[in-house]
């Protein structure tokens, strides 16, 4: 165990480190980041539509008329399914600024471009007709949530760079000092912009020339596809995790370092399942970013909760049981920096083992129960992440009690997990605490 530290420290944390502090990563991340008010927004009223309670439909359609769900739908359309167009304006922002370049400016650049790779078609069906046609002029809200997130991520980091590239070279049209600063700035942004439009422009003209429909269509089969299927399976999602912990047990922000990588994948997962869910339909994936939040993380990374009950509980010696009543509060809304810092679990060689343990367990046994039915899937419902246990579950789950339960035996478990490894690092606390109050009063 000394030798694992010894090369955690040595070798990981550097690597980790400069990972961390990648200007594009910190971007991805913090750009998706500026969507997620709107997509729990969205929920919100997601979860109004479709309460889980006998005869609410029918209260609602005769107190609202037979439209209420139709126009309660509205907020979601305008927050949750623009997740891509905000995050391409917000990776771009992001970007510009890690750059010391003007963000806003960066971000209307890369809005606009991809707008430009988006079809403005939607499919639609006459009254009484059998096929579809597609209506031109009109915006498609599909590409604009989860369908087109991965596209907005590339356009937002390829227009920020061509943006710089630009600048740098100061191929700029200079405004006289006694201009308005704002007035100065757009005319800056005039032939950086033009660029970066004529670029997705060609693009989108030589991918129409082959009979392909779109950009999205291509970044989906070549990109979407693959990382979607490493990202939802089981494996991927342990070794997401394993790699979160790892991190974490550097003293790295493990979830915001893999998630900024993970993340798109995720909530385009979750996006996914939101649109089934609304439609009535099955449920297509287990793997969401709720699956991580919810069921995975219960208590903070490492799935703390379970162990700060043992705190609160069992502690013999005095500082376990003042770490654990100050780390329960936090602790019932997911945040457990007290436990890793405090106990402290980063650096710490007999409790990171359980830190990975809990956590992996929980991955399996949600995803076999959701596999085998036996939990519904996460319904698309973009809850916070610091929701208290079991509610989180029942609310993801779109209000079943089997999100609760499976909740609870993750709790369970990460309890079983860490008891025999806490007892063991409380227990040498207290024999430290009266050594020192033995050595006390012989002096």
């Amino acid at each position: 165990m000394n030798r694992f530290m010894t090369i955690l420290e040595n070798t990981i944390m550097p690597v980790a480190g400069k990972l961390a502090a990648q200007r594009h990563l910190q971007a991805l991340r913090d750009g998706i980041i500026l969507a997620m008010p709107m997509i729990i927004i969205g929920s919100i009223f997601l979860i109004l539509g479709y309460l889980p309670i006998p005869g609410y439909a029918d209260f609602m359609a005769k107190t609202f008329g037979d439209q209420w769900l139709t126009k309660l739908s509205y907020p979601t359309d305008a927050t949750f399914n623009m997740m891509g167009l905000i995050a391409s304006f917000g990776i771009a922002y992001r970007l510009a600024e890690k750059y010391g370049l003007d963000g806003i400016t960066s971000g209307v650049i890369s809005l606009c471009a991809f707008l430009l790779a988006t079809p403005f078609n939607v499919p639609f069906t006459p009254e009484g007709a059998k096929t579809a046609v597609e209506v031109g002029g009109a915006i498609p809200v599909a590409y604009m949530g989860s369908k087109g997130l991965f596209v907005a991520i590339l356009i937002g980091l390829f227009s920020t760079e061509v943006y710089r590239f630009i600048v740098k070279k100061n191929i700029v049209i200079k405004m006289p000092d006694g201009v308005p600063p704002a007035v100065s700035k757009s005319f800056v942004a005039l032939i950086p912009g033009l660029a970066v439009i004529l670029i997705i422009w060609v693009i989108r003209l030589i991918v129409e020339h082959f009979g392909i429909s779109s950009i999205h269509d291509i970044v989906g089969l070549v990109l979407g596809k693959p990382l979607g299927l490493l990202g939802g399976s089981l494996w991927g999602m342990v070794i997401a995790v394993f790699l979160i912990q790892l991190l974490w047990s550097a003293g790295l922000h493990g979830n915001n370092i893999v998630g900024g990588v993970m993340s798109p994948i995720w909530l385009a997962a979750t996006g996914d399942n939101m649109e089934a869910y609304k439609a009535g339909h099955p449920l297509p994936h287990i793997i969401t970013q709720q699956f991580l939040d919810v069921f995975v993380n219960i208590g903070g990374s490492g799935a703390t909760f379970g162990l700060v009950i043992i705190m609160v509980m069992w502690s013999k010696s005095l500082q376990m049981k003042q770490l654990g009543r100050l780390a329960m509060p936090p602790g019932v809304f997911m945040i457990n920096e007290p436990i890793i810092f405090g106990m402290p679990v980063v650096m710490n060689a007999l409790m990171i083992i359980p830190f990975f343990l809990a956590p992996i367990a929980n991955v399996i046994l949600t995803y076999v129960g959701m596999d085998l039915g036996l939990v519904v899937k996460p319904a698309g419902i973009a809850i916070p992440w610091t929701t208290p246990p079991l509610i989180g579950g029942y609310l993801a789950t779109g209000g079943h009690i089997s999100g609760s339960i499976m909740q609870l035996i993750n709790i369970v478990v990460d309890f079983l997990i860490y008891l025999p490894f806490y007892k063991m690092w409380d227990k040498g606390l207290y024999n430290q605490e009266k050594g020192f109050e033995t050595t006390k009063k012989a002096s």
